[in-house]
């Protein structure tokens, strides 16, 4: 079962590396988790960065992006998952196995930190992998200098703690399978610009490192 699930990520995203060119559609996919948390913040944004791809990096991603629960099987048909929120996060047993298994098949999992997720976050996810922990990753990493060019690393779209932004990742076995953006709000920057009011420069930042992350996972 295991080889099968890993198989048809794999396949997944093959095809979407073939379909770069092709008029083919896939979907992305935003976490639902339990705890209390908005899991549903940013309702705009993964709209708006898919719009954002499929312009500017030839892309062709549903526009429609899928909703999928931590425990679903579903979450196989979806190689990038999108996760984000302001508060607290549960993963029970299976819901933990579930992601793993997730990511070990070529799953690619995107944790934004909507401000306030981090305490519960990293506990989950060393529930999710015991054996790792999170590393910074270098401003050298490949995901900062895909189309666009990030020679300081994660772009900072809004402020709160006067803290810079970083960027963390899980690696597997030599394969970055978790990036998590810490105190940027890249989600924010992928909104509607009428619902944070940001600036143009900020929010195209914040979509071009968003186009970073999609095609650093089809094409790595």
């Amino acid at each position: 079962m295991k080889t099968l699930v890993k198989t048809s990520i794999f396949l997944i995203i093959a095809t979407l590396i073939a379909s770069w060119a092709s008029p083919a559609s896939y979907q992305i996919a935003l976490l639902k988790y339990r705890g209390g948390g908005d899991w549903y913040a940013n309702p705009t944004s993964l709209t708006n960065l898919i719009e954002f791809c499929n312009r500017n990096l030839k892309t062709n991603i549903d526009r429609d992006y899928a909703t999928v629960d931590a425990g679903s099987g579903d979450i196989f048909n979806y190689p990038f998952v999108h996760m984000t929120g302001h508060g607290n996060v549960v993963f029970d047993e299976q819901e933990a196995m579930n992601l793993r298994s997730y990511m070990i098949a070529g799953g690619f999992l995107h944790i934004d930190d909507n401000y306030g997720i981090d305490p519960y976050i990293r506990p989950m996810m060393k529930k999710v992998f015991p054996e790792l922990d999170f590393i910074e990753l270098p401003f050298s990493h490949p995901i900062y200098h895909q189309q666009y060019n990030f020679p300081n690393g994660l772009p900072k779209i809004h402020e709160h703690d006067n803290k810079p932004p970083q960027g963390y990742g899980l690696v597997w076995e030599g394969r970055l399978v978790c990036f998590y953006s810490f105190e940027c709000d890249l989600g924010d920057g992928w909104e509607d610009q009428a619902v944070h009011n940001d600036p143009e420069e900020n929010r195209q930042k914040a979509l071009r490192m968003g186009a970073n992350i999609i095609q650093y996972i089809f094409v790595k």
